[in-house]
């Protein structure tokens, strides 16, 4: 058993280390200079994502002007940074009275959207990608009032009926 335990040791190592590279890479696009928060129409609705085309998602444990997602927990989810100072903009339906920031170590700051801290999934390997949503059921997209997406937005198709009827009053 404790033979066993000795090489998946490295295997646990090696998968932390690779998702911590694409976690970096995620955030890595997106802090320098600004920060742009678009919106864009997705089978879960109108919902944010980042300059890069990349989907930002809010995390349940947060609070306003709270970041919670520390550790592992940011190896997977990095933070969507901007330089301290740096006042994050939007466009395409993004709301700019929406985004602010919140201080982080070594000269960054998180980008919030209705006061709630914004994260990449590093499993989102290119733009458009939304595979955090849902997972763990505390990680979701997020729509251009600020709120949480918990589920696709049903299609609507209109028909037309007609109805007729007779009745008779005599």
């Amino acid at each position: 058993m404790r033979r066993r335990m000795i090489r998946l040791v490295p295997l646990f190592v090696l998968v932390a280390c690779g998702g911590a590279g694409a976690a970096m890479a995620a955030g890595a696009a997106t802090t320098a200079g600004t920060a742009t928060i678009k919106a864009v129409n997705t089978k879960f609705g109108t919902v944010l994502v980042a300059a890069n085309g990349h989907t930002v998602y809010r995390y349940t444990p947060d609070h306003k002007g709270v970041s919670t997602c520390t550790g592992v927990c940011a190896t997977f989810w990095p933070k969507l940074l901007v330089k301290a100072g740096v006042k994050p903009t939007a466009s395409g339906g993004a709301k700019a009275s929406m985004l602010g920031t919140i201080k982080v170590p070594h000269g960054m700051a998180q980008v919030t959207y209705g006061g709630f801290p914004l994260y990449f999934f590093s499993g989102d390997k290119k733009a458009g990608a939304i595979n955090g949503e849902g997972t763990m059921k505390i990680w979701y997209v997020v729509n251009t009032n600020g709120a949480l997406v918990t589920k696709p937005v049903k299609k609507t198709t209109s028909t037309t009926t007609t109805s007729s009827s007779s009745s008779s009053w005599g």
